[in-house]
């Protein structure tokens, strides 16, 4: 079966390579020169599976408006006359209770244990490569009130079957010498032994490459105008080069997937939202994490990528806007500073923006849609790394008519309907 996959960033590219497995003719397009090139380029690098999280959870509503006063907050809300924004954040708000916090981290929890099982099968299978460690993620915490919230999600982790371990700050100096300076500034953290980091673009290039020796087609620097649809069918997808046709299409645009799903009268529920990173060169090696931690504070990881140094995360709704605004690198750069001061020269930092494409209740969109030929693998968030590999091979399961190793409820999207 000839099938486009659309995007060509880590979802789109993983999706590519399931389906060449299963055996399809697979055409990826994208607008990019190359695979990887959007949201996937420079991100945090953590594949926690773990540690997967909603932000949609309860507290959050109480803890926003207290950030607004923060010169480094987590959260910052651009207010524009943009329907989609204030009908995404008002459906976030619906899922920031505490039963929704446990149904939907269970969905997360469910295809990112099983991402990090495809991820561990395809590296022993390709011998890809990508600054990759397996020595866990830490969670720092500077309160007591955050230090106490994660006692309680430890045990309720603990009945999923999730490794956590409780440290208090010499213990986090221990697994991290690098944090020593300080270590003041720590009450104590929680640690994913299961989890695992690494350089997400690198992986995507790697991985399609090897895609491409197996015969999938990369149409880059090719912009999707639309999507034609004839009855319940996709026919075709427009481009800037004509007209591509197959008999599956498989929509992994990221925060640009419902702008593509629209005019087919799909109501796909997926926001952008800005998270920047910094990278620097290691100088100084002892100053440096030997992995990834996670500073819950400041909601930014910093992450080891072979012999640099990123730091990712805030999160901004400003719609599409792209720039890249200082206030928000300095967010960045505050926490490494803090933690790392001696690691490398935050000066000759590179600076990044992309734009995560979230949904309100935080767990993907993935598989049919009311078109019989049109599946979805979007809506990943912060995650799309962590889930990736999980999310591809689910989504060549559907597009082969095939049983899913894993239960698809709640992470469709007939949860919306």
């Amino acid at each position: 079966m000839k099938v486009l996959v659309l995007g060509s960033g880590v979802i789109g590219v993983t999706s590519a390579w399931y389906l060449s497995r299963a055996g399809h003719e697979v055409t990826v397009v994208d607008r990019q020169a190359e695979p990887g090139m959007e949201t996937s380029q420079a991100n945090g690098g953590q594949i926690s599976w773990g540690a997967s999280t909603p932000w949609a959870a309860p507290g959050i509503p109480f803890k926003a408006l207290q950030w607004m006063f923060r010169p480094h907050s987590p959260l910052v809300l651009r207010p524009r006359l943009d329907p989609a924004m204030w009908s995404w954040l008002f459906k976030m708000l619906g899922n920031c209770t505490a039963a929704r916090y446990a149904i939907n981290r269970e969905r997360m929890l469910r295809l990112s244990r099983y991402s990090h099982d495809c991820l561990v099968a395809l590296r022993g299978e390709t011998g890809i490569h990508y600054d990759e460690r397996s020595g866990g993620v830490l969670e720092l915490f500077r309160t007591q009130q955050e230090l106490d919230e994660a006692a309680g999600q430890a045990a309720l982790l603990k009945s999923w079957g999730v490794p956590t371990h409780l440290l208090d700050p010499a213990a986090c100096v221990a697994h991290e010498p690098a944090l020593q300076p300080a270590q003041k500034k720590i009450i104590g953290g929680l640690f994913f032994p299961g989890d695992e980091s690494g350089d997400c673009l690198q992986f995507t290039q790697a991985l399609a490459r090897r895609a491409e020796a197996r015969g999938v087609r990369f149409a880059h620097s090719t912009q999707i105008k639309k999507l034609i649809a004839d009855g319940d069918r996709v026919q075709g997808v427009l481009t800037d080069k004509g007209e591509l046709n197959a008999d599956a299409c498989v929509l992994a645009c990221g925060s640009y997937s419902p702008l593509l799903a629209r005019p087919l009268g799909i109501r796909l529920p997926v926001y952008p939202v800005k998270g920047y990173s910094a990278t620097i060169e290691i100088d100084h090696d002892v100053a440096a994490p030997t992995g990834t931690i996670t500073d819950v504070s400041y909601k930014v990881v910093v992450t080891r990528l072979g012999n640099r140094l990123r730091g990712a995360g805030t999160a901004e709704l400003a719609g599409y806007d792209l720039s890249l605004r200082p206030s928000r690198c300095d967010t960045i750069k505050h926490v490494v500073n803090d933690l790392f001061p001696d690691a490398g020269d935050l000066s000759r930092a590179q600076y990044w923006c992309g734009l995560r494409p979230m949904t309100p209740d935080n767990p993907p969109v993935i598989g049919a849609t009311p078109y019989k030929n049109l599946f979805l693998n979007t809506g990943h968030g912060t995650l799309g790394w962590t889930m990736a590999c999980g999310s591809g091979k689910v989504v060549a399961d559907i597009v082969s008519g095939r049983q899913t190793d894993i239960d698809l409820k709640g992470l469709d999207l007939t949860r919306f309907s």
